[in-house]
């Protein structure tokens, strides 16, 4: 039996940071009804809760102002675990800013770094020494080498929110329907697409910082995006170049996009206050 039908097709991947990515809607009328004084209070309250939250080394949020019908605000969160995500969410929706946020979508996943170039030659060095594929000693040759690589990544796999005045999110997919189904091709062409797909984020590398995470399982996608740049324009100048990408042209699906401006906790009342 060859090597492709006998090793895994299933490409090895590091796993860091939990993600929770919260999109509110201000109720507007009951809002503007309260005084103003009650107004600032509340956002006062709301900002020393996140200003924190915005410095935090063990994990960090931020507060974006979002555009379009989609929603008011954007809540980014960065955390070592889903409990930690769990008690975030627990805190922010004791505010009483909270009371006058309605949810209007939510995204959760962890941060992923996909090994596809690395995978073949891992699988195929631990075959050549005799080892069978999902066997205790298996696993344990593919836990030492994943262990080397999250010490070596461990920056890109716990990142800080990206300083920058724009982020862009969305979700995808890779397709799998009756004409073309990504998961059916081989391990190593795979590998070659997503090479190629990569290096045109690559070129980008100065303008944007792109952070990926896997929601499989997590959520109704199977990746989201998070692209973070000074300028919206180059969302628009990366995601269109990728289009025409094989990977993209071809197996990629697109779920909903939310573009949002950073506003710093401090900031809030600039968003919020009406009077």
């Amino acid at each position: 039996m060859s090597e492709i039908t006998t090793l895994p097709a299933v490409p090895l991947t590091l796993e860091g940071a939990s993600m929770l990515h919260q999109m509110m809607k201000v109720k507007w009328p009951i809002w503007k009804a309260l005084e103003p004084a009650m107004q600032a209070d509340i956002v006062a309250e709301a900002a020393a809760i996140l200003g924190p939250m915005e410095e935090n080394a063990s994990g960090q949020s931020a507060v974006f102002s979002q555009l379009g019908h989609k929603g008011d605000l954007i809540f980014l969160h960065f955390r070592n675990s889903f409990e930690e995500l769990n008690q975030t969410e627990f805190k922010l929706n004791r505010l009483r800013l909270f009371d006058y946020l309605e949810p209007t979508s939510s995204y959760l996943s962890v941060v992923e770094l996909g090994l596809y170039e690395s995978t073949g030659k891992t699988y195929a060095s631990l075959a050549a020494q005799g080892l069978t594929p999902h066997t205790p000693e298996w696993k344990a040759g593919i836990e030492e080498v994943l262990e080397r690589q999250r010490e070596a990544m461990r920056p890109r796999l716990y990142p800080d929110v990206p300083p920058h005045k724009y982020i862009c999110f969305y979700p995808m997919d890779r397709r799998r329907g009756e004409e073309k189904n990504w998961y059916l091709l081989p391990l190593a062409e795979r590998a070659r697409q997503t090479h190629e797909h990569g290096m045109i984020g690559r070129r980008y590398s100065g303008e944007v910082k792109q952070i990926i995470s896997t929601s499989v399982g997590f959520d109704d996608w199977e990746w989201g995006v998070d692209l973070f740049a000074e300028n919206p324009l180059v969302f628009k100048k990366l995601i269109y170049e990728m289009r025409f990408d094989e990977v993209s042209a071809v197996y990629a699906m697109f779920g909903t996009f939310f573009v949002g401006i950073r506003c710093k906790a401090m900031n809030l009342n600039n968003l919020l206050l009406t009077a």
